[in-house]
């Protein structure tokens, strides 16, 4: 089941689940645009094809808010946000490592169509976010993540470069073990509806599950 944070005639907001792709792709898992257009069609009894706008994306294991848009003139104009800027993403992450404080991460990353690998190189994108550790413990650190701009495994290829990979994270951190779950969660989603202009907020709370519960009495 899927939680449905907001719907109007325009948009569908939602928490994506972890391990759900946002689109087909060669798994053949269902995936989280399909299941949706499914949703729309069976509780508005809709005959033929139903139309929704893919805005953004997170990563397969990621979970987190995200907003669709039911017509494809709203869509235009929230992918305008994107582009803009307009359209605000926050993240909790759990990193392994003691990081402090907080600060500015600005690189150029790479993505290796190949093997759907990114890395820091002067020939790619600049990328950019903001952090501020929440709490540590142990060898792991809570952090609130803005992001500035959003590349593909942005955060992940951020962190594990400078020794703090995200806890679970099979791709980026040599260290995650085998059935660990990535700790990274979308969990702030802003942008201005496209019809009314007003400024629209959703937040989510830290999620109940390993490693996040270390830091749910923080």
């Amino acid at each position: 089941m899927i939680k449905i944070l907001y719907e109007d005639n325009h948009l569908l907001v939602v928490v994506k689940p972890i391990n759900m792709p946002v689109c087909e792709d060669s798994s053949g898992d269902l995936d989280l645009l399909t299941y949706l257009k499914g949703y729309i069609k069976d509780k508005y009894n809709k005959p033929g094809n139903v139309y929704l706008g893919l805005i953004h994306r997170l990563d397969r294991p990621v979970s987190g808010i995200m907003v669709f848009a039911k017509t494809s003139k709203c869509a235009s104009r929230l992918s305008e946000q994107v582009r803009s800027g307009k359209l605000h993403k926050k993240y909790y992450a759990v990193i392994c490592g003691s990081l402090k404080g907080s600060g500015v991460f600005n690189d150029k990353l790479l993505k290796d169509s190949r093997t759907n690998m990114v890395c820091v190189d002067s020939r790619g994108k600049d990328s950019s976010l903001e952090y501020n550790v929440i709490s540590s413990k142990g060898n792991f650190s809570l952090v609130d993540i803005n992001l500035i701009t959003g590349r593909s495994h942005q955060i992940r290829v951020q962190f594990s470069s400078r020794g703090y990979p995200l806890y679970g994270d099979q791709r980026y951190n040599k260290s995650a073990s085998v059935g660990e779950q990535i700790a990274l969660f979308s969990y702030y989603l802003s942008f201005f509806h496209p019809i009314s202009g007003d400024l629209i907020e959703f937040i989510e709370d830290i999620p109940n599950r390993k490693p996040f519960d270390l830091f749910k009495d923080n």
